[in-house]
């Protein structure tokens, strides 16, 4: 048995930590007893900061790793994706495998304790497969040219079986759709929705907007530069297009988890038409890669006012500089100040182990769960993060 405390423990069963509270835990990390100190200068192992539920980040890039340092900021979406193009092979294998291993390491150890993360091969399939992290992974699509959809099903299928191979939770995901026919969209919608789980990268930048609601921007004529086939113009969101091809996969509602990756665009149309065909949807926010390629961050407000599930992401290293969720919330908390702390640790642990399934296991400090347990420092005297505030797991 380990008995911790702490001056704030989040348990995420309450608005607001337990001051001086304490959490038992077995041999095996799973809670026993929870319950407020009576005298915490004689705990055994009394922690001067938070104790939260291991967190879970819910949209990563691992096998991107590579990248770290090598991208320009702000560029926009069009700007990153030229740089995407330009370095996606500018590293060995070896040297590929190594920082997929130093990063899936290093956010374990600052107290993440599951992920949904984006494949597009099957370079972190060993790594994943010998961690002690849950990762639920979604192996994404790509392909502009309606011809090829047949093709492109079938590799997803075959990276599937690899990834079943590994032992890895693992199904097809769409990308988005400016990199996607309308075919390919519905066809690996509907093959990933046999899992009952989606993730979507949508309405990220204004430039994609533009591209689908009007055919003009950056993106729209780099496509056009490129001879690639385009998407259609429909004159409505990428967000209410995407709902439109999830509806040719099979009639709403929808009864999986489907997260919504970013959404800085999302208005409230789109979250009603959301909310109308989908029963258990999930927005990601990623607010430091959002900062890095375009200065935008989503309309959080709008979005809790709404009652979507938040949860938070790091995105990869090709547009954030490092997978940090400390540094995550800590910008939420800074450029949404109305929202409390305890709200925006929920949305990083209890909303994304809802998500990815794990909801009665991880996400919560609670009696028969086995969340982990990760502390973080130099808490401010209002309670709330600063710039010094580090995570570190203890269990």
């Amino acid at each position: 048995m380990r008995r911790i405390s702490a001056k704030y423990l989040y348990t995420n069963d309450s608005e607001a930590p337990l001051m001086n509270g304490y959490v038992v835990l077995d041999d095996n990390g799973t809670v026993v007893e929870i319950g407020v100190s009576e005298d915490p200068a004689a705990e055994p192992e009394y922690y001067d900061g938070a104790i939260v539920p291991g967190f879970v980040n819910a949209h990563c890039h691992l096998e991107l790793s590579y990248l770290k340092g090598k991208f320009r900021k702000g560029t926009g979406m069009a700007g990153f994706i030229d740089q995407i193009n330009a370095m996606r092979d500018t590293s060995s294998m070896e040297e590929k495998k190594a920082d997929i291993e130093y990063w899936l390491d290093t956010m374990w150890n600052r107290g993440v304790s599951a992920m949904a993360d984006i494949s597009n091969c099957s370079d972190s399939f060993e790594a994943k497969s010998k961690s002690p992290m849950f990762t639920r992974t979604f192996l994404e699509v790509f392909g502009t040219e309606p011809e090829d959809c047949d093709n492109v099903m079938n590799g997803v299928r075959k990276l599937a079986e690899v990834a079943e191979g590994y032992g890895i939770a693992a199904s097809p995901t769409p990308h988005a759709c400016y990199t996607m026919s309308p075919e390919l969209v519905t066809a690996v919608s509907a093959e990933g929705l046999k899992s009952g789980y989606l993730s979507f990268h949508s309405e990220e930048t204004q430039e994609e907007e533009d591209m689908m609601i009007s055919g003009t921007g950056a993106m729209y004529e780099n496509r056009k530069r490129a001879g690639m086939s385009m998407p259609p113009v429909t004159g409505k969101s990428s967000l209410l297009y995407f709902i439109d091809r999830l509806e040719h996969a099979h009639p709403a509602p929808f009864d999986e988890h489907i997260l919504l990756v970013h959404e800085c665009c999302m208005n409230q149309e789109g979250i009603d038409a959301v909310k109308n065909v989908m029963n258990h949807p999930f927005v990601a926010l990623c607010p430091c890669s959002n900062i890095f390629i375009h200065n935008a961050l989503p309309p959080v407000e709008l979005m809790r006012q709404s009652g979507l599930k938040l949860t938070v992401g790091t995105d990869s290293l090709s547009s954030n500089d490092d997978l940090d969720m400390v540094r995550e919330i800590f910008c939420l908390q800074e450029n949404f100040p109305e929202v409390p702390l305890a709200e925006i640790i929920f949305w990083a642990t209890a909303n994304g182990a809802e998500f990815i399934g794990k909801g009665k296991e991880l996400g919560y400090i609670r009696k028969d769960f086995r969340p982990g347990i990760v502390f973080i420092n130099h808490i401010g005297k209002d309670g709330r993060l600063t710039t010094a505030s580090v995570s570190r797991r203890i269990v």
